[in-house]
């Protein structure tokens, strides 16, 4: 992992250097995905056995889980594994349930009642990643909340065959409408429906450039669905100063590394020592990984970054705006007050970005590529919908004629101001 001084550095340096990679493909993504998502939008079930039977390799043309293919796959997961799996859904259970929205009544003046409301987004559609690493803690990311939530309608599909242990995630959270399609065609399904899937209003979890380019034209699409957040490669930023231990902060960085060849990983630390040490221990762990090519690949676009001081380090990762920030600092919570843009933040040297991912409670869907600037951590409030209530009393209406008369007169919108005047007998203008 190159490393660079940050004082040495010109503006455009320094811009270059928090640059992410561009996501590489020879393939026309956007073209392939555009012909699979209008194919399912107006054919329907025909394009989308046909896709599946060419993509995902379906021959049978079964696409849904039956009830008992469900209990089969249920059957055969391991009781360790169950174990597991059930801890990290009572710790993502309790985080998320205390996420809960109450609603909000305020009289703004006599006779004036505001209240917000929130309920349930009525249909969600939830993807989750298959293939070689089934994402099984994404099951439970995505789940909790639409089943703490009270979504009447769940939607999975993931990648066929579908593992055992993500039906018996699903089972956790109440989810039995479980479809065994992958890619762009179970985004392009869920988002418009066919005969044999289910429509939904909203599309949640993350996947690769096909998936991620699917989310996005269909929730630019009106009778399409709307979407979680925009997507891309994993990343993490640490900071840490002279006091970390070079083997964990090693350790943290190649646990994003090994995603993707376009994730991206940085160190900001104001010791050069430390940095050169961090940079020996990756060497030694990179050896030890049986996806160290992957690894290897993603640390080629990654960067130790020596800075001044450790308020100079937030600024770096401020601007930058990581999916995931590890601080390995003495002292690592005075500095939350000086970090404002990441996905989620990860104090102290016992814990691992690792442990959000799977079992401490909190979300591991995050933005990514510098979206952490204006989009939060997935949560509960993801799945509902937001929505207001006043009332009025008729001599609170007349309190507030005046200015409404004045605003909707600025305005030119005589029919808005008619419709409070005609209730209080005022006729301006007959």
């Amino acid at each position: 992992m190159k490393t660079v001084i940050w004082d040495q550095l010109s503006q455009a340096q320094r811009e270059e250097i928090l640059t992410r990679p561009a996501v590489s493909s020879k393939l026309d993504i956007k073209g392939i995905v555009t012909d699979i998502v209008q194919r399912i939008k107006t054919e329907k079930d025909k394009a989308l056995l046909e896709i599946s039977a060419r993509l995902d390799h379906v021959a049978d043309g079964r696409l849904k889980l039956s009830q008992e293919e469900i209990r089969e796959k249920i059957g055969r997961v391991s009781e360790e594994l169950k174990q597991a799996l059930n801890h990290a859904y009572h710790n993502i259970a309790l985080f998320h349930e205390n996420q809960r929205h109450h609603p909000v009544t305020v009289h703004t003046e006599a006779g004036v009642t505001c209240e917000l409301h929130t309920h349930a987004i009525d249909n969600v559609g939830l993807y989750v990643p298959g293939g070689s690493a089934p994402l099984v803690s994404t099951v439970l990311m995505l789940g909790v909340p639409a089943q703490i939530a009270g979504c009447k309608k769940v939607v999975l599909c993931s990648p066929p065959p579908i593992a055992d242990e993500i039906v018996y995630a699903a089972s956790l959270c109440g989810i039995s409408e479980i479809y065994g399609i992958g890619g762009a065609q179970a985004i392009a399904a869920m988002a418009y429906g066919t005969e044999t899937v289910s429509k939904v209003d909203k599309i949640f979890g993350p996947g690769n450039a096909f998936v991620t380019e699917a989310k996005k034209q269909i929730s630019g699409d009106s009778r399409g669905a709307a979407i979680d957040m925009p997507a891309g490669p994993s990343e993490v930023l640490v900071i840490a100063d002279a006091s970390a231990n070079p083997a964990f902060v090693a350790a943290d960085l190649l646990s994003q590394a090994e995603h993707g060849p376009d994730s991206q990983v940085i160190l900001v630390t104001d010791s050069a020592d430390l940095a050169a040490r961090v940079n020996e221990e990756i060497d030694r762990q990179l050896a030890l990984l049986p996806r160290k090519d992957i690894a290897s690949r993603s640390l080629d676009a990654s960067r130790a970054i020596v800075c001044s001081d450790l308020k100079e380090a937030c600024a770096i990762s401020n601007t930058y705006a990581p999916e995931h920030l590890i601080l390995q600092v003495t002292g690592a919570r005075s500095l939350l007050h000086e970090l404002r843009n990441a996905g989620s933040i990860f104090i102290g040297s016992w814990t691992p970005e690792a442990v959000g991912d799977y079992a401490s409670g909190t979300n591991h869907t995050l933005p990514t590529y510098g979206y952490a600037r204006t989009y939060s951590s997935l949560g509960l409030a993801d799945f509902e919908r937001r929505y207001t209530v006043q009332e009025l009393t008729r001599e609170a209406l007349g309190h507030l004629e005046d200015t409404i008369v004045k605003m909707t007169d600025a305005e030119g919108l005589m029919a808005h101001q008619r419709a409070v005047t005609i209730r209080l007998g005022h006729f301006k203008g007959e």
